[in-house]
């Protein structure tokens, strides 16, 4: 049996200026709807995501729980957290959290080229390529073009999806603001350069038969 070396799951680590979508639950409804501003204003009870900018502390602020540092914390770390700062106000409270502001952008031999909005925090670049309904029969899988921000400079890694080395690339998992590009391969490379070698030759071969048939007339 063969096996494959896989790189830890990666868990995006919040920072400043990221947007993160929070619900607040508890046995008590009524209770629960304090925390959740968003279903407040909705004027209907619900599953409505109340949105929070990470200030450039690190930071959101919560209804009655106060500022929360969240500045280098995981969503799963944060959700832990404000669970048992609000079991001070609410009974058995509930907390759904995500990044709304993960999203990766596909271009080039794309089906559905765009950027995706991704509640899946544990995106594979095959789960990107997925969404975006897979390459073109013009994508060339040896050379996909992951480019990514790091601490203000773009950085990017080339991966072979032929070979199982892509398990064991720190790309392998995307990351917010990601961006995927997949370039031609060969063979759409090939293609158009046959088309503009002889597009002249047929447009020369399609006048002289108009000319001809001008002239039989």
């Amino acid at each position: 049996m063969d096996t494959l070396s896989m790189p830890d799951e990666f868990e995006p680590k919040i920072e400043a200026n990221d947007i993160l979508a929070i619900h607040i639950s508890s046995i008590n409804a009524e209770a629960a709807s304090f925390f959740n501003p968003a279903q407040a204003n909705a004027g209907e009870a619900g599953t409505e995501m109340t949105n929070y900018l990470v200030d450039l502390k690190g930071e959101i602020e919560i209804p009655l729980v106060g500022k929360l540092k969240v500045q280098g914390q995981s969503t799963r770390e944060v959700r832990e957290v404000l669970r048992q700062k609000l079991e001070k106000y609410l009974q058995d409270p509930s907390v759904r959290i995500y990044l709304e502001s993960f999203k990766v952008t596909l271009l080039g031999e794309i089906k559905l080229p765009g950027v995706y909005q991704v509640k899946n925090e544990k995106l594979t670049l095959t789960d990107a390529l997925g969404l975006a309904g897979d390459m073109t029969i013009f994508g060339d899988r040896k050379a996909v073009m992951v480019i990514r921000n790091v601490k203000g400079q773009k950085v990017f890694s080339t991966l072979d999806l032929t070979t199982r080395d892509i398990f064991q690339s720190d790309f392998y998992y995307l990351r917010p603001g990601d961006v995927v590009y997949v370039p031609a391969g060969k063979g759409r490379i090939a293609t158009a350069d046959t088309f503009y070698r002889i597009a002249p030759l047929v447009i020369s071969v399609l006048s002289l038969i108009a000319i001809l048939t001008i002239r039989v007339n």
